[in-house]
């Protein structure tokens, strides 16, 4: 039984993925940023976590150890708020400032740091509270929940028996000072936010490939929509344009790789170069392998001294093959005695070059 046409069989086509990047539709995973941010929190915090401590004991001391000095009045306690205050900000800026360009790294890699000019537009129909509720209630809207209701469930399992272990240790039962105490919350807290930070990338990863697949499959076209963009994309003066210019591209380079195997190359003697060669077994006439004019012209006669390929001044043939010839054709008839001319003397210039295994090429 053939496909209905209304059956989105196909993959989404570069213009429609552009339109959609445009709308602010890529990829997107939470997980994925979460992971960053927490990445970037981290590796601050091991390279700021010894002064950040430091600190942090030095105000707490000074605190605890001078609280019977403190002036029961509102202007000492601001002061001390506020001094507090600060010393807390010194320690957190730093991861704060990470987390925020971890979290920024994250969006910018998943958008391909593209910014989604549609997207900024209002969008009135987000604003309709009974399109909100149905979104709320959707079946897409479950995946978030099962992957929260998953990371809490990973945190709590990791976190728990972790803290049970804390707990039971000898060291909450003996006399030592805080700070060896404080030492071994420290790297408990750390051992912790290791484990929950690799079962996290997992699920990261399984989101943001979730997301993909997702972004696929409602990206997904009808053979027609294919066809009808096709044929709208054939009309487009730009699309034209922009064909035009590759394929001017392609022949260019393949014009340019073919100069090494000319014979001669003809100049007039800066703005125009024709490179040419015959083979007398495969070829019934000498061919037009590059010509050009100004930059390409210049660009020829390079290769060819790159390549030690003769290089020949004749203006007049030169001209007329640049005028009347075409790149991979044979020289026109009328031009092939002035041509033979040229190939003799390069034969002659040349005849180690020229001769294999004792017959001329």
């Amino acid at each position: 039984m053939s496909e209905l046409g209304g059956d989105k069989t196909e993959q989404a086509t570069p213009k429609r993925l552009e339109e959609a990047i445009k709308r602010g539709q890529f990829p997107r995973s939470v997980e994925v940023q979460t992971v960053f941010v927490m990445a970037a929190g981290l590796t601050a915090l091991s390279f700021t976590g010894a002064e950040t401590w430091r600190r942090m004991v030095l105000t707490m001391s000074g605190v605890f150890g001078h609280l019977h000095e403190w002036p029961v009045t509102l202007d000492g306690m601001q002061g001390y708020f506020v001094g507090g205050m600060l010393t807390f900000g010194q320690c957190v800026w730093p991861v704060a400032v990470a987390g925020l360009v971890g979290g920024l790294l994250a969006g910018g890699m998943q958008s391909r740091f593209r910014t989604a000019s549609e997207a900024l537009e209002a969008q009135w129909e987000r604003v309709n509270p009974v399109a909100g509720l149905k979104r709320m209630f959707s079946v897409r809207s479950l995946m978030p929940a099962a992957v929260n209701g998953l990371k809490l469930a990973v945190v709590v399992g990791l976190s728990y028996g972790e803290v049970m272990r804390v707990l039971d240790d000898p060291i909450f039962f003996t006399a030592v000072n805080a700070a060896r105490i404080a030492e071994f919350l420290t790297s408990a807290a750390g051992r912790i936010l290791w484990r929950v930070g690799g079962v996290l990338v997992l699920i990261a990863i399984a989101d943001y490939a979730w997301q993909v697949f997702r972004m696929r499959k409602d990206m997904m076209m009808t053979k027609e929509e294919v066809k009808e963009e096709g044929k709208a994309s054939e009309g487009n003066p730009e699309v034209k344009a922009q064909q035009k210019r590759k394929r001017m591209q392609l022949a260019k380079r393949k014009m340019f790789r073919d100069v090494p195997k000319a014979d001669v190359v003809l100049v007039n003697p800066t703005h125009i170069a024709i490179a040419l060669r015959y083979d007398r077994k495969t070829m019934k006439a000498p061919v037009i392998v590059a010509k050009g004019s100004r930059l390409n012209a210049q660009r020829i006669r390079e290769i060819a001294g790159q390549h030690q390929i003769p290089i020949l001044e004749n203006k007049p043939l030169a001209r007329m093959l640049f005028k009347y010839g075409r790149v991979g054709g044979e020289i026109p008839a009328e031009f092939f005695a002035a041509v033979a001319e040229v190939l003799a003397w390069v034969y002659r210039v040349n005849r180690y070059r020229y001769y294999v295994e004792g017959s001329l090429r």
